[in-house]
């Protein structure tokens, strides 16, 4: 028996794909799997393959983890996937409530949200400070939900959302 996402000989337990049924994988991608994991990018490149497959287990549990990845070819996979619909409502569902990122007063924050600093920030390496009231537009979230990726004086940086507020 091999990992049904990877293709890995090692099997190290069954991970439930909610709503839809569970898969056989290996110990690099069963802790990966768990909501808020910090994901190894390279490694799922095997969703590549994954996506295709016959199972609706494999084939949501694919989707979902390349809708946490921030890399050009997860965007593609995204794109070109070829989820019934049904399955891709379910897909869709689970991977936009896997993880809500909030700011200071608890609004829910979304990629290209605007947000404004409430504290003055020392950029470290970058020799400036980011004043409170600046508005930054077009967040990214990232794999962390306590950080988002925003551009400051034409500079990307990384902004703790204890310190924003949605613009």
């Amino acid at each position: 028996m091999s990992c049904e996402l990877c293709g890995s000989d090692e099997v190290a337990g069954s991970f439930d794909v909610e709503g839809v049924g569970a898969l056989e994988v290996c110990g690099t991608c069963l802790p990966q799997l768990q909501p808020g994991a910090a994901l190894d990018a390279d490694h799922w490149q095997c969703l590549q393959g994954a996506i295709w497959s016959e199972s609706a287990a494999v084939q949501v549990a694919s989707y979902r983890i390349a809708a946490r990845i921030d890399a050009d070819w997860a965007r593609e996979l995204l794109a070109c996937g070829a989820l019934s619909d049904e399955l891709l409502a379910k897909a869709r569902v689970e991977a936009a409530d896997a993880v809500k990122v909030v700011d200071a007063h608890g609004a829910e924050l979304r990629d290209g949200d605007a947000v404004t600093l409430i504290k003055d920030l020392d950029v470290k390496g970058a020799g400036f400070t980011a004043k409170r009231g600046t508005l930054v537009k077009g967040i990214r979230l990232t794999d962390d939900p306590g950080l988002v990726e925003g551009r400051v004086n034409k500079t990307a940086i990384y902004l703790k959302t204890e310190f924003l507020k949605k613009a």
